[in-house]
């Protein structure tokens, strides 16, 4: 819903930012219709909208909390400081930030108890102006546009984070699930600049984009026998899956894995229960891993590969904050490659 709220006041500690622009994704439409809920059996983005019906409303959240309503989501901001609340130096007052939307705690920032996600926990960026505490506003010197650097913060820390879990080596070779999102757009960057040859697996309308990310091969996602065509393409097994896809691609990305090979994945957007032959872990040597919260430090790395120019920006299309709603359908068809924005 768009309403007028009045505009925030950064307390002790906080910056208050006017949007330049926000981006969309998965984290908005996951909350929205409850999908994170363990008793809601559905697939992110297939037009449902009674997944309250279903969820526990205790674990509604990415962290297995309670969902609180009314909240403002959108965490991929890109604006200016325009105010700042106590003991934070009024010289940040006109600088061009980005906010990391992870509010890690000072502690164990891996308890969910402790570790907040912006737009989430806290009011986010679908907004004119919003609050965040100083350290998470970054500085950012680049010559691209607001909406252009809204495409950056969930999904290339979330890519970061998934990638840094598999530890890549030059050389190496990945398979990257649903490459033309957010995410496998980013992780098919991330992982050229480390040195890996990239197999993406996407529709193949959009492989050409992919290829001059830096993808060496696209699969065609509806490939029947999934496993062949990875080995195909990489003239044998794989070194690292990395997966935002879920349940339909998830035994074949295990079988293709060399022994000792690694897998992580930051989504199920496709289907969250999967079958698992367990021998495929214990004979193998795999490692297996989840990627959510990030370490502390990975936007500001982000940052510094955005400023050096090694990160290119996938702006798919940008729509005003009030078509919110639009901008939210045509992201849930998924026929964009890279990232949908909205600015106030």
């Amino acid at each position: 819903m768009y309403t007028e709220v009045p505009t925030p006041q950064p307390a002790k500690g906080e910056v208050l930012i006017k949007v330049g622009a926000c981006g969309l994704n998965n984290t908005d439409i996951n909350t929205r219709t409850a999908w994170y809920s363990k008793s809601v059996d559905a697939e992110l983005g297939n037009g449902r909208t009674d997944g309250f019906e279903e969820a526990d409303a205790g674990d509604g959240t990415w962290g297995s909390g309670s969902l609180n309503f009314p909240v403002i989501q959108g965490a991929d901001v890109a604006g200016e400081i325009v105010g700042v609340g106590e003991g934070v130096e009024a010289a940040r007052i006109g600088e061009r930030v980005m906010i990391d939307p992870w509010l890690l705690g000072h502690s164990d920032w891996l308890n969910t108890e402790n570790s907040g996600y912006f737009g989430s926990e806290a009011d986010g960026g679908f907004a004119e102006y919003t609050i965040v505490r100083a350290a998470n506003a970054v500085p950012v010197n680049s010559t691209l546009s607001d909406a252009e650097l809204a495409t950056f913060p969930c999904a290339y820390t979330t890519a970061e984070n998934l990638v840094q879990r598999t530890a890549p080596r030059p050389g190496e070779t990945v398979v990257i699930t649903g490459a033309s999102g957010g995410v496998g757009s980013a992780a098919i960057q991330l992982c050229r600049l480390r040195g890996c040859k990239v197999i993406a697996v996407a529709s193949p309308a959009k492989a050409a984009l992919l290829l001059e990310l830096g993808a060496a091969i696209v699969i065609d996602r509806n490939t029947p026998d999934l496993e062949a065509a990875i080995r195909k393409a990489a003239a044998g097994p794989v070194d690292i899956a990395l997966d935002v896809v879920g349940a339909p691609m998830f035994m074949p990305l295990i079988n293709a894995l060399r022994q000792g090979g690694r897998y992580s994945t930051s989504g199920c957007i496709a289907g969250q229960m999967a079958e698992f032959d367990l021998r495929q872990l214990v004979y193998k040597d795999l490692q297996l891993t989840g990627a959510t919260i990030c370490p502390p430090g990975t936007m500001q790395r982000v940052v510094g590969m955005i400023e050096t120019g090694a990160l290119k920006p996938l702006l798919a299309e940008t729509y005003p904050l009030r078509d919110l709603a639009a901008a939210q359908q045509a992201f849930m068809t998924k026929s964009h490659v890279g990232n949908i924005v909205v600015t106030p």
